[in-house]
């Protein structure tokens, strides 16, 4: 990163001889016409105002510019004129409280009446050249008012034209803004390559013509229809990526015949959405987060290799007992049950081509040991990572009241499996019997981590310089692995394996237990 701070800046040597006055000034021997005393009282300001940087082409400095955020390129602006024009061609403009420098109180009167003022400002002085990237964040500023709805009808006016290629919107707390679809006509369709829109109303019909270079659309609280969506669709033949979330007027989502679509995402928030169809051939990632049990048809399910799924029961039960024989070739799977009730059954089927395996689950009944079987199911199997959703309303049967009488399944051995990973790791019996299953039938295993708090960065690397707070029962329960792993799981690992022990810091956790 350039460091561009005007101290370090150095005026370029004047041609013109220097004098100096009595008062130990140095100046120009003749005064240029029109200058001011206001510029010889300030010569350092003077100084930045002409600075000019390097003898670059004025596409170089552009450039540089493009690669900064738009609050750093505004304050390189503000060091010299030269670098003005570059601002004013500046490819990213992002508006939101943080970059504006707005504090929380934002959404009060007066905070949307600055906040409108530095965005006006900002408007003016860029020339709308050369911009590519628009983001706006004002679902913390703008409410239900007309007037701001009115407010945002003219700033998108201003900023979508023909040549921009990404619109990121996060529009008012109550999503009743409705979206101009006649902004994504004409030549803006042309160039849009990424459209994500937040919290407003979006009806796009068949006007709107086909979006030729759209690849990603990512649709969060946003109030469409099903019909509206199928032609939305059906009108970007190159769309890759397409984000579905909490868009609860949809209850049948159907996808048409995207050739080039490989990553959808779809997450329910309600139990509205009855079906998914999906038409596109080569989709290779999945996520979905919602009733499993709902019909899911998907084309080509032999060519989706990376499965994302949440659930707040039985999903381990049904991603192993299902998924081998739907979707054969995954390579990626990652489940999260919440309330898993039963214990995953000992079926034949496999993942033959599993490398990556994460499970987060929960439930007062589950047997951890039973997780065996996805082990057992996934011969080339390389990583696995277990988080324990921690229970509070009853107490579950610990290792440390009967350390050795751990159950052990024989006939069981992972000879790919080297890094192992267990988040929010208790004293659950059933989970150290899954911990050493593990140990002893993993040949070549090389790492096991065994983390009794919440899985979060310690003070030590976090931005906050704290640790993730947690609360007393989750200390209490950390501190009861803490000893589960030093007395019944540390004497078995071998020594080719490389063994941590992540604990709750004792600085920003010191509580009597």
């Amino acid at each position: 990163m350039l460091n561009l701070s005007p101290p370090m800046f150095k005026p370029r040597p004047r041609r013109r001889r220097q004098i100096q006055t009595r008062n130990g000034r140095t100046g120009s021997q003749t005064k240029r016409k029109g200058s001011t005393s206001q510029q010889d009282e300030n010569p350092l300001e003077s100084q930045i105002n002409g600075y000019s940087g390097p003898n670059l082409p004025e596409d170089i400095w552009c450039y540089i510019h493009s690669l900064m955020s738009m609050r750093d390129a505004a304050k390189v602006a503000c060091v010299s004129r030269a670098f003005v024009h570059s601002w004013r061609r500046h490819p990213d403009l992002h508006f939101s409280k943080e970059t504006l420098g707005l504090d929380e109180n934002a959404c009060q009167k007066d905070g949307i009446a600055d906040f409108d003022s530095r965005v006006d400002s900002i408007l003016k002085k860029h020339s709308g050249i050369g911009l590519k990237a628009f983001r706006l964040d004002v679902h913390s500023v703008y409410d239900k008012d007309r007037c701001h709805l009115d407010r945002l009808d003219s700033l998108l006016e201003v900023v979508v034209k023909p040549g921009i290629e990404e619109l990121d919107l996060i529009l008012t707390v109550y999503g009743n803004y409705n979206f101009p679809c006649a902004l994504l006509s004409g030549g803006t369709r042309g160039t849009l390559r990424y459209l994500s829109l937040a919290s407003c109303q979006f009806h796009p019909t068949v006007r709107i013509g086909c979006l030729t270079s759209l690849t990603t659309l990512n649709l969060t609280f946003v109030h469409i229809e099903a019909d509206e969506l199928w032609c939305l669709l059906s009108s970007s033949p190159n769309l890759e990526r397409f984000e579905l979330r909490h868009c609860d007027s949809i209850v049948f989502l159907k996808i048409p015949c995207l050739q080039q679509l490989n990553y959808l995402e779809v997450v329910c928030s309600s139990n509205r959405l009855r079906a998914i169809e999906s038409k596109a051939p080569n989709l290779s990632s999945v996520k979905f987060v919602g009733d499993l049990r709902i019909p899911l048809s998907l084309e080509n399910t032999n060519r989706i290799k990376i499965l994302d799924t949440h659930y707040y029961c039985s999903l381990a039960f049904y991603a192993r007992a299902d998924l081998p024989s739907t979707m054969p070739n995954l390579e990626a799977l990652t489940i999260r049950s919440d309330g898993e009730v039963d214990t995953v059954p000992m079926v034949p089927s496999k993942f033959l081509y599993l490398k990556y395996l994460s499970i987060a689950i929960g439930g007062l009944t589950f047997d951890y040991l039973s997780l065996v079987s996805f082990l057992d199911a996934a011969p080339s199997l390389e990583t696995f990572i277990l988080e324990v959703i921690r229970e509070f309303t009853k107490e579950r049967i610990t290792v440390l009241d009967n350390p050795s009488d751990l159950r052990v399944i024989p006939g069981h051995h992972h000879s790919r499996l080297k890094h192992v990973k267990i988040i929010k790791f208790v004293a659950a019996k059933t989970l150290a019997e899954l911990t050493c299953q593990i140990l002893k039938s993993a040949t070549s295993l090389e790492c096991l981590t065994l983390d009794t708090t919440n899985g979060h960065p310690g003070c030590s690397v976090s931005k906050t310089g704290k640790c993730v707070m947690m609360s007393k029962d989750a200390l209490v329960k950390a501190h009861e692995g803490v000893l589960a792993a030093q007395t019944c799981i540390r004497p078995k690992v071998p020594s080719t394996v490389g063994f941590s022990l992540l604990e709750p810091c004792s600085r920003c956790h010191a509580v009597g237990i």
